[in-house]
């Protein structure tokens, strides 16, 4: 009978525990306001826990209690499915996004990417493009145009995207690559370029359920309403774009 009670209790506890969601800081404002759209549906709490999404698949990959994670690219995906983590079958697409340059406002310093190469600009940040998804995407174009020996050593490696921002925004960089869903939320700011073409890198956000989570089936619930119209027509007011079709 004490056992019964105590079952009872351990799964009712588990039950109103929120979800931890591990998820790329890109998409702070976006999931803040699908968590509230799930919880009015119907679901569970949710918490996040926002970084570089190398950051967390490192923090996965090392043991951090996580049920859902939310990666900025496939590259730090694959390393937490690498590692054997990730539920079978639970790795889904759920948005897409572009690069663009941000300037302080008003600078007519920066209006191509070949700009960035003028004396004018000393310091470019950039999400450490040895790591940070945002980075790893502005090198991978840059080299494709033939800039990034002659940029790298203007480049200053940034924590994550939004740190790359708040560098041009206090003065310690002159222009930035990042999403162009964090330029529409950065006062100060202005696009000076928007990163196209066929050179442009194809930027996709996958999520999945993380093997160890106690709440497999929230987990999953929750993956599935991200990939619903509701969490859609949000993720495309805060302007990102469908997940790619890769081929």
């Amino acid at each position: 009978m004490i056992l019964a009670i105590l079952i009872t209790a351990i799964v009712a506890q588990t039950a109103n525990a929120p979800l931890t969601v591990s998820a790329a800081v890109s998409m702070t404002e976006a999931l803040e306001e699908i968590s509230t759209a799930y919880r009015s549906a119907g679901g569970g709490p949710v918490r996040f826990n926002f970084g570089g999404s190398n950051v967390l698949a490192r923090q996965i990959v090392n043991g951090a209690p996580v049920d859902v994670f939310i990666s900025a690219d496939d590259q730090q995906m694959d390393l937490v499915d690498r590692a054997g983590l990730l539920a079978p079958g639970s790795r889904v697409p759920i948005a897409g996004n572009r690069l663009v340059v941000v300037v302080p406002q008003g600078s007519r310093a920066v209006t191509s990417i070949e700009d960035l190469l003028d004396v004018k600009i000393r310091r470019v940040a950039i999400g450490d493009p040895a790591a940070v998804p945002a980075g790893v995407y502005a090198r991978s174009y840059l080299e494709k145009r033939g800039l990034w020996p002659r940029l790298a050593p203007k480049v200053v490696p940034s924590a994550n995207v939004r740190a790359a921002l708040t560098a041009v925004r206090n003065g310690s960089a002159d222009a930035a690559f990042v999403y162009a869903t964090d330029a529409r939320i950065a006062s100060g700011l202005a696009v000076a370029v928007t990163i196209a073409g066929q050179d442009a890198p194809v930027i996709g956000y996958p999520a999945c359920v993380i093997k160890s989570t106690r709440q497999s089936t929230a987990a999953s619930q929750f993956v599935r309403f991200l990939r619903g119209p509701i969490a859609g027509r949000i993720l495309e007011r805060h302007g990102f774009l469908p997940p790619p079709v890769h081929p």
